[in-house]
């Protein structure tokens, strides 16, 4: 997702042209544990590569300003997915004559077979981006190549390898597909709500296999494209999942996905073409795209969050937390599964400062700190908790809250379960900052009629994660508390309900 000014909706134009006038640091508001830049704007994560132990970060970035521009691809790695070592601008814009080739989003691959030729020491980093060209109006596939661990790339001299002549069409995803023995692509012509998809052997040479689409969500432009194949819950089976962002339209910031079989020529989706499934049910998780080369052929995926209209310095946009992604059947069909990783959390003791843990905790008509000993020190935690909610009953928690001295509600943000209606709720009515108005309260239909819920709640300075019933449905935002909004409270309101477990990790130094 690139071109916020031709694509987006007035209110997310806005937030593109964000200037940070006053250059007044935010840092209360700055995440400890997911991506940031160090500085200066991102925003579509790409390029996603696993290379020797290292976890590559690929992202859309304006070297030189808060602000959509300068589109070039920045560059970060980690071990673990918390901690990130910024790297130099990976592939710069390029600027020659009076033509500027802006770095859109795409994918990068490693060549270990040396099929492009490419590569002097065996394998190699090849990259394979959209090249955007404001002056000539195009959008174009281009590839470039990387002889240092994907440092530095050279373009290759015969660009593009795909062009449709026409300004839009972009974001390749690429991955080697092993039944057909060919590099396959995935790519977006965003205004005809259409995904490609081309084979090549090398990496140069692409042929055009099939089309899929309009189908879905057809309210904005397709962008971001991702084809991945996943297992399915206690079975051998695995289907393909076609994911596919678009923002915009009336449903905002959005990504779909949608389940089905690939044959190594076509997609076909399992379910009705005007069925929608959405990736997540926030108002800021867009085009998320998976990382290749992963050992065990693990599926782990990572997604950018929209900044709102609340400024921020010295940096603009944000990463979600990593997640891990699985298929489960259920009644109405195959639906997507997703995990923080398991990178993440089998380290999140050693992370964490200070842990709280309560169990069977009675709630009626009333609110409680759990954390009485004060052991959590600030909006920086990860909260797993599972409730029992009575019949007609509301409970769940205040996070980043606070009150003043008659008790009058200042910040917080309510996350609550209605065993009722089964639905789960986010209101950010108090939640502090600037705020879309239209996305304060969002609501989780929760499949099945049980009492019971469990929340899975990351809570990062201004970013804020919730997983419902070990993946089944995630809601991304954002908050903007005040500096002394950090207390947590337990609740439960039109009767009572128990809490039969929860744990609060402390990450805000997250293991320096």
């Amino acid at each position: 997702m690139k071109r916020l000014l031709l694509c987006f909706s007035s209110v997310l134009i806005k937030v593109a042209l964000i200037a940070q006038s006053d250059n007044i640091p935010t840092l209360q508001w700055r995440p400890v544990y997911h991506f940031t830049p160090d500085k200066n704007w991102t925003n579509d994560p790409n390029g996603l590569l696993y290379l020797n132990g290292e976890y590559h970060l690929y992202n859309q970035q304006n070297p030189f300003e808060n602000f959509w521009g300068h589109m070039s691809w920045g560059h970060a790695v980690s071990t673990d997915l918390i901690h990130w070592k910024h790297l130099p601008i990976a592939i710069p814009e390029k600027i020659k004559d009076s033509d500027t080739t802006w770095i859109f989003s795409g994918s990068a691959v490693w060549d270990k077979n040396n099929t492009s030729g490419f590569c002097k020491n065996g394998g190699c980093v090849v990259a394979i981006y959209t090249a955007h060209s404001p002056n000539r109006r195009n959008e174009s596939q281009y590839i470039a190549y990387s002889n240092d661990g994907g440092k530095t790339f050279v373009n290759y001299e015969k660009n593009p390898v795909v062009d449709l002549n026409r300004l839009d069409f972009r974001d390749p995803n690429v991955f080697w597909y092993e039944p057909g023995k060919f590099w396959l692509m995935t790519v977006v012509v965003p205004d005809m709500h259409k995904a490609q998809f081309y084979s090549s052997p090398n990496l140069k040479d692409w042929t055009l296999l099939s089309e899929f689409g309009p189908q879905g969500y057809t309210g904005a432009n397709w962008e971001c494209p991702f084809l991945i194949q996943l297992p399915v819950e206690g079975t051998n089976v695995k289907k393909w999942v076609l994911g596919i962002s678009a923002a915009g339209g009336e449903r905002g910031v959005f990504e779909q996905y949608f389940v089905g079989d690939f044959d190594g020529k076509e997609f076909k989706n399992d379910n009705a073409a005007d069925k929608v499934l959405p990736l997540d049910y926030g108002d800021t998780y867009y085009a998320a795209i998976p990382w290749n080369n992963v050992p065990g052929d693990k599926k782990i995926y990572i997604g950018w969050m929209i900044p709102n209209t609340q400024p921020t310095w010295p940096w603009r946009g944000q990463m979600s937390i990593p997640r891990d992604l699985s298929l489960k059947q259920t009644p109405e069909g195959y639906r997507l599964i997703q995990k923080p990783s398991s990178v993440i959390t089998k380290s999140l003791d050693k992370l964490s400062d200070n842990v709280v843990s309560v169990a069977n905790l009675e709630l009626n008509n009333e609110e409680i700190n759990p954390d009485k000993a004060g052991k959590i020190k600030g909006n920086a935690y990860w909260l797993d908790a599972e409730l029992n909610v009575k019949p007609n009953a509301v409970a769940g928690f205040r996070i980043a809250q606070q009150k003043d001295e008659g008790g009058k509600v200042i910040n917080e943000t309510v996350i609550s379960y209605n065993s009722s209606t089964r639905q789960l709720t986010v209101d950010r009515t108090n939640a502090g900052g600037k705020l879309n108005e239209h996305a304060l309260k969002r609501t989780i239909d929760i499949e099945g009629n049980s009492n019971a819920v469990k929340l899975t709640i990351l809570l990062d300075k201004s970013s804020l994660e919730v997983f419902v019933n070990d993946g089944e449905a995630a809601l991304t935002t954002y908050i903007y508390p005040g500096e002394h909004a950090d207390n947590i409270t337990a609740f439960a309101a039109g009767g009572s309900a128990e809490i039969k477990n929860i744990k609060i990790r402390d990450l805000s130094n997250r293991g320096k």
